[in-house]
């Protein structure tokens, strides 16, 4: 009996989540932009980082459920030298490709 030709399986990938963060603390001078650069690639998560002038860290990041907690879990620790107080998470939207430092607003 002659084998019938396979139709390639659709791929489904797992839905990305965009969020925006707002850190507060002792979280400026600290490198702690470089570092959340840093840990979102390693991750493969995608999005910005930037100081914000008032004081604090703002950073949106998009990536797979896991890796954005594995994200927040990072931001709410933060690099040697930090004391980060709250994390203010919400939702955000956006498309990005990479990880990038932004200019200060």
């Amino acid at each position: 009996m002659p084998t019938r030709p396979t139709t390639p399986r659709a791929v489904t990938k797992p839905p990305l989540e965009t969020k925006r963060l707002l850190i507060s603390g002792h979280v400026q001078g600290v490198g702690f932009r470089y570092s959340l650069l840093h840990t979102a690639r390693r991750l493969g998560a995608t999005g910005w980082v930037r100081n914000v002038r008032a004081g604090g860290v703002e950073a949106v990041v998009q990536g797979t459920h896991d890796v954005i907690e594995a994200m927040l879990d990072w931001s709410r620790r933060g690099p040697d030298g930090a004391r980060v107080d709250d994390v203010d998470v919400s939702d955000a939207s956006g498309t990005f490709f990479g990880f990038e430092i932004r200019d200060t607003i």
